[in-house]
């Protein structure tokens, strides 16, 4: 496969993107790209200019403004402008301004507060997996991906019996795909998650519950947040809440079976599993890039001068293998004595949810692996 915006370097696999990434780095820290869409794009590769950029005052997160002056930038995509306008598309004021209303759920005492129901959630899922009888599994459709999607769901006040319908929408919509538009399918998962968001605010307005949706439609009805921006935030709460733990769980199992040697380090010694849930972070971002910015002025990193009005990506995955950062930064090593890493970001767009995500990833795997010590890939890896 060749991909318009890296085609420069040679072609790349797409289930092991790191030695293209390796060699976009040993070129350089930053460069100018074309997306496969046609746009033009600066991408950040290396660590240090990565975490620079993530917090830098002349890289904006606001889309609308950089659209509204210079249509040469990416729109926002699926579901459109009604969902467009949530802390991750805003700069300060307004992010602080949103974050500041969401950021009392994901609190360390509300998420520590969790973690019995998040045990059970676990304890439920595997033991699904185990009566079916099967000796074959799909672990992201029976516990990766149903984990944070209920967990989430929870926390926003999803009736349950919404939730298998909303999550098969929303993996729908969040499908890959190659298509220069989006697949009719796509269209019509947005369409109707635009109307069951809106149809559930209008259900908490009418009978309140104890979850962060009413808590949301009571900031509105105070005039805390717009009905674009409650309808936005959701949206992305729902999505931040549950494909990146998706990811984490899912690569990250696949990471330990593909090294069973560090596999049974773990299940001799439990202990060990949040410093691997930070290495697996490390080793294979569950998000392998940033959203978008722009520039709003001329923005020096890594010895290159971003232009003003430049559209900007960070590559969050290519950074966190970065050589000059890490020792060996391509071998998988749950004993790696330093795992930071920006998988979840840096500065003021920092997860919101990393506290939540590391208790469901410390959850899975210690139950996962202590009930199936044994567990192994079913097919090659190029077939997953």
């Amino acid at each position: 496969m060749r991909n318009p915006a890296l085609g420069a370097w040679g072609d790349y696999d797409r289930d092991d993107p790191y030695p293209l990434f390796a060699r976009v780095q040993a070129d350089g820290p930053v460069h100018e790209v074309t997306l496969a869409d046609g746009h033009r794009a600066w991408l950040i590769v290396r660590h240090e200019e990565a975490k620079a950029a993530l917090n830098h005052a002349g890289l904006s997160k606001d889309m609308h403004a950089a659209l509204a002056r210079d249509g040469a930038v990416v729109a926002e995509g699926l579901p459109g402008p009604a969902f467009a306008r949530h802390m991750l598309s805003v700069d300060p004021p307004d992010h602080t301004r949103l974050r500041r209303l969401t950021s009392a759920a994901f609190s360390r005492p509300r998420i520590a507060a969790l973690r019995p129901r998040v045990q059970a959630i676990v304890d439920g899922l595997l033991d699904d997996l185990e009566a079916c009888g099967e000796v074959v599994v799909d672990l992201v459709k029976g516990f990766a991906f149903p984990l944070p999607f209920t967990v989430i769901s929870e926390v926003l006040g999803v009736p349950e019996p919404d939730r298998d319908q909303l999550g098969a929408w929303f993996t729908t919509l969040l499908a890959p795909s190659s298509a220069p538009e989006p697949p009719a399918e796509a269209v019509a998962a947005s369409a109707n998650i635009v109307r069951y968001l809106t149809g559930l605010l209008a259900r908490k307005r009418a009978a309140p519950g104890e979850d962060l949706v009413t808590d949301l439609v009571r900031a509105a009805d105070q005039g805390a947040l717009s009905e674009q921006e409650m309808l936005s935030t959701i949206f992305q709460l729902v999505v931040a809440g549950h494909d990146t733990t998706t990811s984490l769980i899912g690569n990250g199992t696949v990471a330990l079976l593909l090294h069973p040697e560090q596999r049974d380090a773990i299940v001799a010694d439990p202990a060990l599993i949040p410093h691997a849930i930070e290495e697996i972070l490390r080793w294979d971002a569950p998000v392998p890039h940033s959203t978008f910015r722009y520039a709003t002025q001329d923005v020096a990193l890594g010895g290159t001068v971003i232009p003003a009005f430049a559209q900007v990506i960070i590559s969050l995955a290519a950074a966190n293998r970065d050589p000059a950062r890490y020792d060996e930064p391509d071998t998988f090593d749950v004993a790696r004595a330093d795992t930071s890493h920006v998988a979840f970001g840096h500065g003021i767009h920092h997860c919101l949810g990393a506290r939540l995500a590391r208790l469901e990833g410390l959850t899975a795997f210690t139950t996962l692996l202590g009930r199936f010590p044994a567990m192994r890939l079913a097919v090659p890896r190029s077939a997953l």
